[in-house]
């Protein structure tokens, strides 16, 4: 499979692993993007992006970057609070009335953002079309109850973080959910990231398959023998309720759709730029940037089943643990998306750092495709 782009010959190892995944006929396709204080480094791409295996991968294809969606929201959100518009220890149910029934009254959103909320799932059953119906979706959330008491546990909120922080921007911001997020933390610095991809936009995504013969670690078997075990427990509806939406990234509802949570699109080019962004003070100040990434939330994640570490709106690295480090310096933070896409900055090290792939691998945690890569940086570096 013959790599395309741009790498610097101080980091020609990593290209070299880059190519390897694709060795075996595994890997459909696949981009990644360094950047080291703000120089890009590697700029890279190779595979197919259809159904068929045969249309090749271009600069400009965008993928479904699932959860490292959440981190964008987070920032657009922080932003508000610079703006003296949010503050991170009100209630929510002083800007979202609705929101503050059930025993949710004094949840607020630092809780939300460092997953301690309690609303990682929703109770009542939906069905698959609800996913698509942002007023129904909010609603459902507003009418929850916490699973735990709010603080005092932490469980990954996998869709329900995205609901929360899109209407808390309809309700400040003042504009759609996907046009706040964007407008405020992409457009602005010409990153090619879309929340509700137009026509222009679906021609250019991928197509998602998935890994095969891959199934995952002990941690990603033990969560989905959990799921299949009990759809009614609080892991069964946070990956089920509303069913489907681990399946939908190729429908084009999914695609056309704001989830704030889960279908960000973009590339590597372009994560890897958010990063870049934050690290050098363009998308929030350095005293904001340093609450959201130092350490809020520790322990064993009542959702994922796993040790989980968490900033505001992002991962926090566990060194000591195989699939929840980024493979790089102690102090990075970003997030992963399911299947395998990966953004983060190294702060120590000056490190922005996107890799995507439309090949789904079985991981809940970290890729270790991505480790992998970021492990390759890492030792360039040394």
């Amino acid at each position: 499979m013959q790599v395309q782009g741009y790498f610097d010959l101080r980091f020609e190892s990593v290209r070299d692993t880059f190519a390897s995944l694709f060795e075996g006929n595994r890997q459909r396709g696949a981009a990644l993007c360094v950047q080291v204080g703000g120089e890009t480094v590697l700029d890279l791409w190779a595979g197919t992006v259809d159904a068929a295996n045969e249309a090749v991968w271009h600069s400009d294809t965008l993928v479904n970057l699932f959860s490292c969606s959440k981190t964008l929201a987070a920032t657009s959100v922080l932003q508000l609070v610079a703006e003296g518009r949010l503050a991170l220890d009100a209630p929510l149910a002083g800007y979202w009335p609705a929101f503050g029934r059930n025993g949710k009254e004094a949840i607020t959103l630092r809780q939300v953002l460092c997953h301690r909320a309690g609303l990682p799932a929703l109770r009542e059953p939906l069905p698959a079309q609800a996913l698509y119906d942002w007023q129904r979706m909010t609603c459902a959330v507003a009418e929850e109850r916490p699973w735990w008491t709010p603080g005092d546990g932490q469980g990954y909120a996998p869709m329900t973080f995205g609901w929360i922080l899109g209407e808390l921007l309809r309700l400040v911001d003042g504009r759609a959910p996907g046009e706040a997020i964007i407008a405020r933390v992409a457009r602005p610095l010409g990153f090619d990231l879309h929340l509700g991809l137009g026509d222009e936009a679906m021609a250019r995504t991928a197509y998602l398959g998935r890994v095969r013969n891959d199934f995952g670690d002990e941690g990603a078997q033990r969560l989905m023998k959990a799921v299949a075990a009990d759809p009614a427990s609080l892991v069964g509806r946070a990956f089920g309720n509303p069913p489907g939406f681990l399946n939908s990234g190729n429908k084009p509802e999914w695609q056309r759709s704001v989830l704030p949570a889960a279908n960000l699109h973009g590339n590597a080019r372009s994560l890897a730029g958010f990063y870049a962004a934050l690290l050098d003070g363009r998308l929030l100040a350095p005293e904001l940037l340093a609450e959201m990434t130092r350490e809020h939330s520790l322990g064993e994640d009542l959702t994922l089943l796993a040790r989980t570490r968490y900033g505001l709106g992002c991962w926090l690295d566990q060194p000591g643990q195989p699939g929840a480090t980024f493979g790089m310096g102690p102090a990075s933070f970003g997030h992963p998306g399911a299947g395998g896409c990966l953004g983060f900055a190294d702060p120590e090290r000056q490190v922005a750092f996107g890799f995507v792939t439309n090949t789904l691998g079985p991981y809940v945690m970290m890729d270790p495709r991505a480790q992998a890569l970021a492990q390759a940086v890492g030792d360039c570096l040394s």
